[in-house]
């Protein structure tokens, strides 16, 4: 335990020895008898309260040094040199651009105008500021051609090329190491069409076109090994038929079965189906054969992610009830259903667009607000078991500016990427996205760390269980560390 914990301790007994003290200055002066009718002074009461307190954190401390594991890691050290420079944020400071056409005082006096904002810039195509959130064609990132010093260097909101020299279209994300091929695979929607809404009032959408899969062996350079999961052109009572949504497909791999399982939220146009789809294959590149869908548990599901523990077992992660609420169970041991069990966690609080992840025993999750496709606050949870109880530990984003961290980098959460060995530190994959032309969403790629005390510990229990903070750093240029890949 670090000496400032420890002085907190101390001086909490302190303060508890002196607050009864003060309280029982102007009374008659009481013992308490403990074993063999001996006598205990208050002073021994209140340090064997802290003693038993202190076992508690002990015991907190020795579960996430357990949860650690046996394995050789480059341990995470805001000095340590390969983490040094990713956790050198930078700042950002954009003008917002003056009116285009002035009103007359009379007018502006009748109605006054909301001042604009930077998230109104955003979302605006025709704003003169545009460029700084979608970066054009001449900025894109092209792993076939960088040499130098750009090697190995992300961009987030850059285009992103893949060996073809495409555009990488794989949104709403997640990433599969695959062991036996020792190889990244990253699954995505395909989202190459025409924007366009369904009806006056309905979301921009673009016709399901499928799940694209991209490979890499250094999470930077992507070759496209094509659709995997492709749309139904015919049948419109088909879940995957284009007029409907496929979104966030997820896959993980079943060591029992040999089979890689993927599952997505599929709906209707009208966002009314609010289910979850189900599809299967021998290999990582597919073809996935579609299986079924459904409402898990009985319950409306549209946002979700999967995440495979490390005794094997599977979860399911979805919003529901109308998205004010999320759900958590695990899957069955072939992973193509969910169990009959499930918990309700972060109740009323509206979050959606889960990113999960594990450290030292402990898990964590990336949540996104629901305001449609404009971006807003990301918060980081915690919880000690899977199945909850989840505490909300606050907004993880540094760096940028306020508006850049209240919008999580113009950003929303997909996915969490484990750096193998090299723990506590992780790659947080987000959506930048472009509501004007789906098809050109970005990518908001992110140093994660977990390290520190939290924003928000919780405040009945003096401060433990010890959630460690999730930090994510903004650059508008970054590389992982020289020598993770050789941790693998």
């Amino acid at each position: 335990m670090s000496g400032k914990r420890f002085r907190f301790w101390l001086c909490l007994g302190d303060k508890l020895e002196e607050k009864m003290r003060m309280r029982n200055k102007y009374r008659k002066p009481t013992t308490f008898r403990c074993n063999a009718g001996s006598r205990c002074s208050l002073s021994v009461m209140v340090w064997s309260l802290v003693g038993f307190l202190l076992m508690i954190h002990f015991y907190s401390l020795s579960r996430h040094k357990d949860g650690a594991g046996g394995h050789s890691q480059l341990q995470m050290s805001h000095h340590h040199p390969l983490l040094r420079e990713l956790e050198q944020v930078e700042e950002e400071n954009i003008q917002i651009p003056p009116p285009k056409g002035k009103r007359s005082p009379r007018a502006a006096k009748r109605r006054p105008k909301r001042p604009t904002t930077l998230i109104d810039e955003f979302l605006d195509e025709s704003s003169q500021i545009r460029h700084l959130f979608f970066p054009d064609q001449k900025t894109a990132i092209d792993p076939m051609q960088e040499a130098g010093n750009d090697s190995f260097c992300y961009y987030p909101g850059r285009i992103w090329l893949d060996t073809d020299g495409n555009p990488i279209q794989a949104h709403g994300g997640g990433i599969l190491y695959d062991k036996r091929s020792r190889m990244y695979y990253w699954y995505g929607e395909y989202k190459d069409g025409p924007t366009y809404h369904a009806h006056k009032k309905a979301a921009a959408r673009v016709d399901i076109i499928g799940v694209g899969c991209y490979s890499s062996k250094d999470l930077w350079t992507w070759k496209f090994e094509g659709i995997v999961l492709a749309a139904e052109e015919t049948d419109e009572a088909h879940d995957l038929h284009k007029s409907n949504v496929l979104e966030r497909p997820k896959v993980i791999y079943n060591d029992r079965t040999g089979k890689y399982v993927m599952w997505m939220h599929v709906d209707d146009t009208n966002y009314t189906k609010a289910a979850v789809g189900v599809a299967m294959s021998d290999s990582p590149t597919g073809p996935f054969d579609y299986l079924y869908s459904k409402r898990p548990h009985g319950f409306d599901s549209r946002d979700m992610t999967l995440f495979r523990d490390e005794d094997g077992v599977a979860y399911l992660i979805y919003s529901s009830e109308d998205n004010s609420e999320l759900h958590i169970g695990p899957l069955n041991q072939d992973y193509l259903d969910v169990t009959h069990v499930m918990r309700r966690i972060l109740v009323g609080q509206h979050r959606e667009a889960p990113a999960l992840f594990k450290h030292q025993g402990t898990y964590y999750m990336i949540t996104s607000g629901c305001t449609g496709w404009a971006p807003n606050e990301a918060l980081a949870h915690a919880a000690e078991s899977i199945m909850g109880p989840w505490e909300t530990m606050g907004n993880p984003c540094i760096g940028g500016n306020k508006i850049f961290r209240l919008t999580t980098f113009f950003a929303q959460s997909t996915f969490v990427v484990p750096l193998p060995g090299i723990t506590g530190s992780f790659i947080f994959m987000a959506d930048r996205w472009n509501p004007a032309d789906l098809r050109d969403s970005r990518y908001v790629w992110l140093p994660l760390t977990v390290g520190g005390a939290a924003d928000h510990p919780l405040e009945y229990n003096f401060g433990f269980p010890l959630w460690s903070r999730v930090s994510i750093y903004w650059h508008r240029r970054w590389r992982l560390p020289y020598g993770w890949r050789e941790q693998k």
